[in-house]
C-alpha cells in the first residue's frame, strides 16, 4: 500500500469488499471479522475487587488478522473506523484504535447506515471522534453478562448437569416461555354460546337483499349464553318473533399503515409471512445490507442499517419516496404531509429505521440477482416501506340493528372504498384472523325482516396462545428486555440448550427447562424478573447518553447478586436428572437406549457412556408409505431446519418431499397426494405434480379419521 493511501477497518470481508469497490484506489480496506479483544474464555475477566477491571485479550485466532491490520495501518496516511454504527460496533472500534495506539479523541470514526457509495463518501467526508460514553455502555453490558453467566453457569454444571448455562437475557426469556405455558396449564375454559340467523329483506322492486345477523340483546339486556339449554330458548325466541330495521348508523373507517421495520418488527413479520426464525432473518438481511452483486450496477447495500429500534427515516428517504408513491400509483395515494411515526420508549432515533437504499430499485427489477429468501425478504422490506408513506385505506361501515318481541339482533358490515396502502402491503398477525369485508345492503329504518334459519354454536374461552419467535420477539420488546442486536442470538440460545423446543412454529419449555426456570425463580429471583432486567437495560442507556458511570451501574448490582450466589451454592441440592427410557435396544453392547437433549434436539444415547458411546437419531415414521417403493417415510429435518419427508431405503429409494404425502392417489393423474394446512386452519389434499395440482377440501372430520 502507497503511504499516500488511507485504510478504512470494517468488520465483515463482505463489506470489505462492497466498499472498496466504492473507493478504488488511494484506499485500503479491511476486515476485522468482528471483535479482536474480548474477556478471555478460560477466566471471569471482570475483576469485582478492582473497580471491576476488565482483562482483555486477543481473541483465538484473530492474530494473523490483527497483524494485517497493523502492517497496513503502519503504512497508512490516515485510519478510518467503520464498524457497525451501535454499542457492539463502537466497542470493536475502540478495541481497535487501542490495539494500534491510535488517539480516540481524534476524529478517526466514521458512520454510515446504508453501504451505498454515496453514504461511504458522505461519512469520510465527517469523521468524529469515538463516542466513549456508547463504548462504557457497552464495557457495562459485556460485565453483566460475563458475572452472571460466568459464575450461575458453574453452579448449574455441578448441581445438574455439565453444559448448560444461565445468561442475563435467556434466563428471563426462558421465563417467559414457561409461565406461558403454565397459564395454559392453569386455564379453566368457560362455555358460551352464539346464536346467528341468515336474514332476507324483501324489497318493493321484487330484490331481495340476504345478510346475516347475530345476538345481541334479550329483553333488554346484552344476550349471555352459558349453555346449550340458555342456546336453545334464545333460538327459538329468534325463530318466532317479527323482526324490523329499527337503528342504522353508517360511517368510516380508517386502516392506517404501519410504519418501516425496526430489527424487532421485521423479526415478526418474517416469522408470520415467510415462516423465518429470527436467526434466518438476521442471515439473509445480512446479507442485503452488507451488499449484493447486482446486474449491470455492482456490489450494492440494498438495505439500511439492520440493527435499529428506530422508525425514523432520513429526509433525503422521505423525499424520494413522496416523490416515486405519484409516479407508480398516482397522486390519490400520497397524504398531503409525510406519515410520521411514534417509535418505542428510549428508541435511539439517530438510526434509521430499515428501508431500501433506493426506493426506485423495485423487489422485481433485481430478482435475477437475488436469492429467494434474499427477494422475498427485500420485497417485504421494500413494500412496507413504501406503504408506510402512502394514504390510509378507507372503509364504508355499517351498523344496523333489527328487534322484534324483545330480541335484539345485529348486523356489521365494512366495504373497501379506498385501497390505498394496503394496496402494497398489509401487516400480518400472529394468530389468523377472519377479515370481514363485503358489499353493503342498502336498508330502510322499520323495514320488516324475515328470518330464514337460525344456528347456535357453542364455543369455550381460549387460553393465551403459546410464544411463536414472533410473538417473543415482541414481548421482549415491549417489556425493555434486550437489544435489537440480542433478541435472535437469545431464542437461538435457550433452543440450543434444550431449555426451549420449537415445533410447528410455537415455542414449549422442556421438562429441563422448566426445572433450570423453578432453581432461577428460587435463588436468583431478580435476574428472571423482567422489570428488574428492563432497568438494567434503561441504567444501560443513561451510561450511552453519559449521565451515568458504567462502574456505578456495576456496584449497585454486584454486591446483591453476590449475596443471591453465596446462597445458593449452599442451599441448592444435587439434581438428578433421569434419562427417559426408549423402546430402542443398543446394537453395540444390549442396553435399552434412553432419550437425551443435545444441541441440535433430543436423541437416542447408550446409558452405558463413556463404556459405550453409541447414539441413534430419533426416527419419525409417518403412515403413507413411500409412493415410490413401498417402504416406511421418515420425516427429517434439512440443514436449514426445514422439514421434509424421505424414504428409509435411501439411498437405494431417493424419494424426498418437502410436503407431507398422504396415503391417496390425485384423481386426475394418479401422482400421490399431500397434506396442507392454512393459517386459518383450513385443510385440503394437493396433488404432487406441478402441473396438475389438484385439490381436494378435507373436513376435520375426515383428518381425525385419517389420524
Amino acid at each position: 500500500m502507497s503511504a499516500a493511501s488511507k485504510l478504512i477497518i470494517v468488520e465483515s470481508p463482505a463489506k470489505a469488499r462492497t466498499i472498496a469497490k466504492f473507493l478504488g484506489r488511494g484506499y485500503k480496506v479491511e476486515a476485522s471479522q468482528g471483535h479482536v479483544r474480548d474477556l478471555p474464555k478460560s477466566q471471569l475477566g471482570v475483576n469485582a475487587e478492582n473497580n471491576f477491571e476488565m482483562k482483555y485479550i486477543t481473541i483465538h485466532g484473530r492474530g494473523k488478522i490483527l497483524t494485517k491490520i497493523r502492517k497496513e495501518a503502519k503504512n497508512a496516511a490516515k485510519i478510518y473506523l467503520a464498524t457497525d454504527p451501535d454499542r457492539e460496533g463502537e466497542a470493536i472500534s475502540w478495541h481497535l484504535a487501542q490495539t494500534l495506539g491510535m488517539d480516540v479523541t481524534a476524529p478517526c470514526r466514521i458512520e454510515f447506515h446504508e453501504i451505498t457509495q454515496r453514504a461511504i463518501l458522505n461519512a469520510l467526508a465527517n469523521p468524529r471522534p469515538l463516542n466513549l460514553a456508547k463504548v462504557d455502555a457497552q464495557q457495562a453490558r459485556r460485565a453483566l453478562d460475563r458475572l452472571v453467566g460466568y459464575q450461575i453457569s458453574p453452579l448449574l454444571w455441578a448441581k445438574v448437569k455439565k453444559g448448560l448455562s444461565a445468561g442475563r437475557v435467556q434466563s428471563v426469556a426462558t421465563r417467559l416461555v414457561v409461565d406461558r405455558e403454565q397459564d395454559i396449564e392453569d386455564f379453566i375454559p368457560e362455555e358460551y354460546w352464539d346464536v346467528t340467523a341468515n336474514a332476507l329483506l324483501p324489497s318493493a322492486r321484487g330484490r331481495k337483499t340476504t345478510f346475516s345477523l347475530k345476538l345481541s340483546t334479550l329483553d333488554g339486556k346484552k344476550a349471555e349464553l352459558h349453555n346449550e339449554q340458555e342456546a336453545l330458548i334464545a333460538r327459538e325466541r329468534v325463530e318466532n318473533a317479527h323482526f324490523a330495521v329499527y337503528g342504522i348508523k353508517h360511517g368510516e373507517k380508517r386502516k392506517l399503515p404501519a410504519p418501516p421495520f425496526t430489527t424487532s418488527s421485521l423479526q415478526q413479520e418474517a416469522g408470520r409471512k415467510l415462516n423465518f426464525t429470527t436467526q434466518k432473518t438476521m442471515q439473509v438481511v445480512q446479507q442485503l445490507y452488507e451488499g449484493i452483486d447486482l446486474e449491470g450496477e455492482g456490489t450494492q447495500g440494498i438495505v439500511t442499517y439492520i440493527r435499529t429500534d428506530s422508525v425514523h427515516i432520513s429526509e433525503e428517504a422521505l423525499a424520494a419516496v413522496r416523490a416515486y408513491i405519484p409516479q407508480r400509483f398516482g397522486e390519490d395515494y400520497l397524504p398531503e404531509a409525510p406519515n410520521e411515526f411514534k417509535g418505542r420508549r428510549n428508541a435511539q432515533d439517530a438510526h434509521e429505521a430499515i428501508r431500501p437504499t433506493d426506493v426506485t430499485r423495485t423487489p422485481e427489477s433485481i430478482k435475477a440477482s437475488l436469492t429467494k429468501e434474499q427477494f422475498q425478504l427485500y420485497r417485504l422490506i421494500y413494500s412496507r416501506f413504501l406503504a408506510s408513506q402512502m394514504k390510509p385505506a378507507l372503509y364504508d361501515t355499517l351498523n344496523m340493528d333489527v328487534a322484534g318481541s324483545g330480541v335484539g339482533m345485529r348486523f356489521y358490515g365494512e366495504h373497501k372504498r379506498f385501497a390505498g396502502f394496503t394496496s402494497v402491503y398489509e401487516e400480518g398477525t400472529d394468530d389468523a384472523q377472519e377479515t370481514l369485508e363485503s358489499t353493503l345492503p342498502l336498508f330502510e329504518e322499520g323495514a320488516p325482516v324475515i328470518i330464514e334459519s337460525v344456528e347456535s354454536q357453542q364455543h369455550f374461552t381460549q387460553p393465551p396462545a403459546r410464544y411463536t419467535e414472533a410473538s417473543l420477539v415482541r414481548t421482549l420488546e415491549e417489556k425493555g428486555i434486550g437489544r435489537p442486536s440480542t433478541y435472535a442470538p437469545t431464542i437461538t440460545t435457550i433452543i440450543a440448550r434444550g431449555y426451549v423446543m420449537r415445533e410447528n412454529k410455537r415455542l414449549f419449555p422442556t421438562e429441563l427447562g422448566r426445572m433450570i426456570n423453578t432453581m432461577m425463580t428460587q435463588y436468583f429471583g431478580p435476574i428472571v424478573d423482567t422489570e428488574f432486567t428492563a432497568d438494567l437495560e434503561d441504567q444501560l442507556d443513561e451510561v450511552e447518553d453519559g449521565n451515568k458511570d458504567w462502574h456505578t451501574v456495576l456496584q449497585d448490582f454486584y454486591p446483591d447478586f453476590k449475596e443471591m450466589l453465596e446462597n445458593a451454592e449452599q442451599d441448592i441440592e444435587k439434581v438428578e436428572i433421569k434419562d427417559e427410557p426408549s423402546d430402542e435396544i443398543c446394537d453395540k453392547c444390549g442396553a435399552q437406549m434412553v432419550y437425551r437433549v443435545g444441541r441440535y434436539g433430543k436423541f437416542l444415547a447408550c446409558p452405558n457412556f463413556p463404556d459405550c458411546r453409541n447414539t441413534k437419531p430419533i426416527l419419525n415414521y409417518i403412515d403413507t408409505p413411500c409412493p415410490q417403493c413401498g417402504g416406511k417415510l421418515l420425516e427429517k429435518t434439512s440443514r436449514k431446519n426445514r422439514k421434509f419427508y424421505g424414504c428409509e431405503h435411501y439411498p437405494e429409494c431417493d424419494f424426498v418431499s418437502w410436503e407431507m404425502p398422504v396415503n391417496e392417489k390425485c384423481e386426475k393423474c394418479g401422482c400421490f397426494m399431500t397434506l396442507k394446512q392454512s393459517r386459518k386452519g383450513e385443510i385440503w389434499h394437493l396433488c404432487s405434480n406441478e402441473t396438475c395440482r389438484h385439490r381436494v377440501e378435507i373436513t376435520p372430520a375426515q383428518t381425525e379419521d385419517e389420524a
